[in-house]
């Protein structure tokens, strides 16, 4: 008879230059963007009308900082996008 073991490992949460909980409203954008193809597809095509109509209801609860810099991006692909905000926001 063989046990199986699962080792777990606790990694820390992305900081993004800030502390967990100021960068909630990112993880929330990035995490619908995700579920939702619809979402996503508005996200980098229309920033604005995608952060202004939320989703599912829910708006994203963002810094004007980081509205802009998801309104002044242009990226092709949702990894793009992520990458560009990470390096943008590394500098704060």
């Amino acid at each position: 008879m063989a046990i199986l073991t699962l080792n777990t490992f606790s990694t820390a949460p992305l900081r993004l230059g800030k502390s967990a909980n100021t960068r909630t409203g990112l993880q929330r954008l990035f995490a619908a963007a995700i579920v939702s193809d619809q979402f996503r597809t508005t996200l980098l095509s229309k920033p604005e009308e995608a952060l202004a109509n939320g989703y599912l209801g829910q708006t994203f609860m963002l810094t004007d900082q980081e509205k802009t810099l998801i309104q002044s991006i242009r990226a092709d692909t949702l990894t793009d996008l992520a990458q560009k905000v990470n390096r943008a926001l590394k500098d704060v």
